[in-house]
């Protein structure tokens, strides 16, 4: 079966989940890849979706346009028209909502079914929600299935309007093969906190946290793999807290590297929350990594997190902003090893049973094929 993904970026390292439906899906996947400017698309070859006419067609184009009144937009749903016919697409998988609206119409038009993957700030930001709010209701009633990555989700969706009965949860997967044989117990009291360095991740309220597990135990460490817009401020604040000599930022790294770091840290923490303008998490892949790794996971009662993490079996949550509480939490694995080891342990078969690649593309594709088109 051939379908498309549709995604907004390409090869970004933070979106690992829409690599593994690109390549994992079991169909012949074509993409088309939007920079973020409405007029700009391209195919997976990384041809422009809407080639640049020469002089002489551009001449004639601007002519045909004025006397037709075509705008580029119409050009480029044309060109996505005929991509998708082209290639013989049954179905088409949106990542991210807004991503969606773009070719809600296009697929009706072409009467080919469209799963939308919402993942995280599409369906809890506010400036989004409020932009898209009418594209939103044409979305869920054009729309085959709506896929989400948490219950938390699910409940959001349903009280923005889509129906329950075009929902399907499905969190993203992690590879075991890959995220393994952390042992936590020899480790040295190495923290590890892996992903983007942005508002809803909330890196400062992490180190805030730490700084309160140094007074206690000054050998600890903090290693910080990502990158993001509060890089700076997340310096600042280390060199202000006289944390500098142990608090590490390794900035983005490949994949492998981050499972490599976990295979040497005694635990994992991020400090998520909901920030002032509403976004928030889906199901943070880094958090999945982690518990599949072996490692306990020390974070906050925030969207998918909370399925994810059993509190007090496979690590401990903290209401949002409740810094003291995960201080506290971080220095009892420093204490007391066992209890890494032990919670990592289940952490990993959690992961294994609920959340494992295989699991979730199976998930996904069984959606997709229920709804793509028989010829």
């Amino acid at each position: 079966m051939k379908i498309c993904v549709f995604t907004p970026t390409q090869d970004s390292y933070s979106e690992t989940f829409i690599s593994a439906h690109i390549h994992k899906l079991p169909a012949e996947v074509r993409v088309i890849y939007g920079d973020g400017r409405r007029t700009r698309y391209y195919r997976d070859d990384g041809q422009p979706l809407l080639k640049p006419a020469g002089l002489p067609g551009r001449i004639a184009n601007s002519i045909w346009n004025r006397v037709f009144r075509l705008t580029q937009e119409h050009h480029i749903r044309e060109a996505m028209k005929r991509f998708l016919l082209e290639n013989d697409v049954r179905a088409v998988l949106a990542e991210y909502g807004p991503t969606g609206t773009r070719i809600m119409r296009i697929c009706q038009s072409l009467g080919i079914p469209l799963a939308v993957h919402f993942h995280g700030f599409d369906a809890y930001e506010h400036r989004i929600l409020e932009f898209h709010k009418e594209d939103y209701w044409v979305l869920f009633d054009i729309a085959a299935a709506i896929i989400v990555v948490s219950r938390d989700m699910q409940n959001q969706l349903l009280k923005l309007g889509a129906p329950a009965m075009k929902i399907h949860c499905n969190p993203c997967g992690v590879d075991p093969a890959l995220f393994s044989r952390a042992s936590p117990a020899s480790a040295p009291p190495v923290f590890l906190a892996a992903g983007r360095l942005v508002d809803k991740k909330a890196p400062y309220l992490s180190l805030l946290a730490f700084r309160r597990v140094l007074d206690a135990h000054p050998e600890a460490r903090l290693r910080v793999i990502g990158d993001g817009m509060l890089k700076e401020t997340c310096l600042q604040l280390t060199e202000a807290l006289a944390m500098s000599e142990n608090v590490e930022f390794w900035g983005a790294r490949p994949h492998h590297e981050v499972a490599s770091a976990m295979q040497s840290a005694r635990a994992f923490v991020q400090h998520s929350v909901v920030t002032h303008y509403g976004d928030s998490e889906g199901t943070p892949v880094s958090v999945l990594e982690a518990g599949a790794s072996g490692l306990p996971v020390v974070s906050t009662r925030h969207a998918g997190i909370q399925d994810a993490v059993i509190h007090n079996e496979t690590g401990f949550l903290v209401d949002e902003r409740d810094i003291e509480g995960m201080a506290g939490y971080m220095s009892d694995l420093l204490q007391n090893p066992p209890l890494a080891a032990s919670m990592g342990e289940r952490a990993r078969e959690h992961i294994l049973a609920y959340y494992s690649m295989d699991k979730s593309i199976s998930n996904l594709w069984s959606v997709i094929e229920a709804v793509a088109i028989k010829k």
